[in-house]
């Protein structure tokens, strides 16, 4: 008799905790209610959490694959070790700081099983506060891309093609659409195009590798895309924004990013744009103090039942 072989799962969705138990349930939670008719699989992949993640997640969802990393060596090594322990048609990256509507990842499959030139999709994020997430249509970072954004341009005329390529403002939020860059808060991508143009690019700690895997999607032909399915992303519930550490690893991933893409530059332009970076991380480094000596305003947070309806 021959073994039988299992049929490869439709889609493998990849959750990397650090420290986010409560995070982590509530994300379950509606993943799992949003797998429902879909042959899927969970895997959490946790970066040594101090907190009880790991039993936590092995009493209450036992359904769901734990890998224990080992350490925390960074959201990319950690999501490529789920996508190397998975054999999927597709691959959803998700953070943990997020809630998923009942139907988006319903929605997501069927608009990549029609469109099979599409490599990854997005889709509309909403902030805590209800507010739609500039984030979930990008361009690529160019250095004028990243230039009129830094200086104010994109702001002034946020319909223009040229200035607010950015977050590609002029894009409306209820049709699907293309875009450059797709969000590694919600990156589905099609495992063929993974196999094609390789996994996330471990030299980026945090930060910068959704921006690194778009631009090589692109780049080899594939198109990504951004559908108007709602997730919630509360937005750093692993990371604490008013931090020298956030500030390092964040400017640091920029550097890697230009570095890699743009070293066919002159060598007065790439020391140029790479002393801009570092005067742009000294801003946003003292830019932090206020925040560290006074009490932080309560913001606004929404219910996942109010935000999703």
């Amino acid at each position: 008799m021959y073994p039988i072989r299992m049929a490869k799962k439709k889609l493998t969705i990849i959750i990397v905790s650090y420290n986010v138990r409560q995070y982590v349930d509530q994300c379950l939670q509606s993943v799992e209610k949003a797998l429902q008719g879909i042959d899927g699989e969970i895997i959490v992949v946790d970066n040594q959490s101090e907190d009880d993640t790991v039993p936590f997640i092995k009493e209450h969802h036992p359904a769901v694959r734990v890998i224990e990393s080992g350490g925390n060596n960074g959201f990319a090594c950690a999501n490529n070790m789920g996508i190397r322990q998975s054999d999927s048609e597709y691959v959803l990256l998700l953070n943990p700081d997020t809630v998923v509507a009942e139907n988006t990842l319903q929605e997501v499959l069927q608009f990549m099983e029609a469109h099979e030139t599409v490599g990854a999709c997005g889709v509309q994020m909403l902030n805590a506060d209800g507010t739609k997430a500039l984030e979930s249509r990008r361009g690529k970072p160019t250095p004028a891309v990243s230039f009129y954004k830094m200086c104010g341009l994109a702001d002034l005329f946020p319909r223009s093609r040229t200035f607010a390529r950015y977050y590609m403002s002029w894009l409306s939020w209820n049709e699907p659409a293309e875009i450059e860059v797709v969000s590694g808060a919600f990156f589905f991508v099609r495992r063929k195009a993974l196999d094609e143009v390789g996994v996330l690019d471990e030299d980026f700690f945090m930060y910068g590798e959704d921006i690194d895997l778009s631009c090589r999607l692109l780049n080899a032909g594939w198109h990504n895309c951004y559908l108007p399915c709602r997730i919630i992303h509360y937005k750093g519930g692993s990371t604490d924004k008013t931090t020298v550490r956030y500030v390092r690893v964040f400017y640091q991933a920029m550097l890697i990013y230009f570095r890699k893409h743009y070293a066919h530059l002159n060598i007065f332009a790439r020391k140029g744009i790479e002393l801009a970076i570092y005067i742009r991380a000294l801003f946003a480094m003292i830019g932090i103090l206020p925040s560290r000596l006074v009490h932080t305003r309560v913001k606004t947070v929404i219910t996942p039942q109010e935000l999703l309806r």
